[in-house]
């Protein structure tokens, strides 16, 4: 690959690929040494690269491959040594319109939540949630970058959304009886 390829595919794709490394890693300097990691890898590659499909998905999938390896050694080096190590949560302020500081305040509040409980779920459930509505790959090419069959795809996501969606109720539940009780 030339370096003129591998610029295009960090202009074409660096930026969304980085917010994705960012949703995985939930660190911002382990989601720059992904990106990076993967970048490096696009480059190895070299000319034996065929995408064949998105390549967006393509960048997605190496490194999601990345980061399950390094997530299997860390792992393997926890049980043998014990270490453990702490995953910073990232704060991103999401985008809001013009409206009333009350508003932008729940808006924030309840992005947070949701992104909290994201956050929360084991990778298995939570790669396939960032890649359907962060990322908006349909499920054929989820199952691609994750090396799945498209039926477990699926039941993920599925799955997924009714963990968030008991958490969302539970929340809520909590709010009103704060609330009221």
């Amino acid at each position: 690959m030339r370096q003129e390829e591998l610029e295009q595919y960090i202009q074409d794709y660096g930026k969304d690929l980085f917010s994705f490394c960012c949703s995985v890693t939930r660190s911002r300097d382990e989601a720059e040494e992904l990106y990076q990691d993967t970048f490096l890898k696009l480059y190895e590659i070299g000319e034996k690269l065929v995408i064949e499909t998105n390549p967006k998905s393509y960048l997605m999938g190496i490194s999601v491959n990345i980061y399950r390896n390094y997530k299997r050694k860390l792992s393997v080096r926890q049980r043998i040594v014990g270490v453990t190590k702490s995953v910073e949560e990232m704060d991103v302020e999401p985008v809001s319109e013009a409206r009333l500081p009350e508003e932008k305040v729940i808006e924030q509040e309840e992005c947070g939540f949701i992104r909290s409980a994201v956050g929360q779920l084991p990778d298995k459930y939570r790669l396939p949630i960032l890649l359907f509505y962060m990322e908006e790959l349909p499920l054929a090419e989820i199952a691609a970058v994750l090396k799945l069959p498209e039926g477990t795809v699926k039941s993920r996501l599925h799955r997924a959304k009714k963990i968030l969606k008991q958490k969302l109720e539970e929340r809520e539940g909590y709010g009103h009886e704060r609330q009221y009780g």
